[in-house]
């Protein structure tokens, strides 16, 4: 299924490198994920989101991806996301419709920046939806 206008907008914009680790939070069906997974080669992009049906989802329509080692999925807010055991920070993270991260939900916010910034590498920055098309938040 072909990305939005809207989506491929913001994955346009998206500062991506071929080697990059990048985290999408609140992937829904995996189309964003795919799309920035098209433009890595060595690298990796984990999506999560907190509904199983939506991971579900994205695991059936990303299994090329996945298997070539570019994309995973895991189940998981970003209000209680950690790294995996031995698994690499990332240089980029980025939300769309994200309550946690644009203002909606100050508390989860607050523990979902937290959480953010323990994910990424130093230097890493973190992208959400709002800008034109897209604003950096400070880490």
């Amino acid at each position: 299924m072909p990305l939005s206008p809207r989506l491929a907008k913001i994955v346009d914009a998206l500062p991506l490198r071929p080697d990059m680790r990048v985290l999408e939070i609140g992937c829904g069906p995996g189309a964003t994920a795919r799309a920035v997974a098209a433009r890595l080669d060595t690298g990796h992009i984990l999506a999560i989101d907190r509904s199983a049906k939506a991971i579900e989802q994205a695991r059936a329509g990303s299994v090329h991806e996945i298997a070539s080692g570019r994309m995973s999925v895991r189940q998981s807010t970003i209000e209680d996301f950690t790294l995996a055991p031995g698994e690499a920070p990332f240089d980029l993270v980025f939300a769309v419709r994200v309550g946690a991260l644009d203002g909606r939900h100050p508390e989860a916010g607050r523990e979902a920046m937290r959480r953010v910034a323990a994910a990424l590498a130093p230097g890493g920055r973190l992208f959400i939806d709002g800008g034109d098309p897209l604003r950096e938040l400070p880490v």
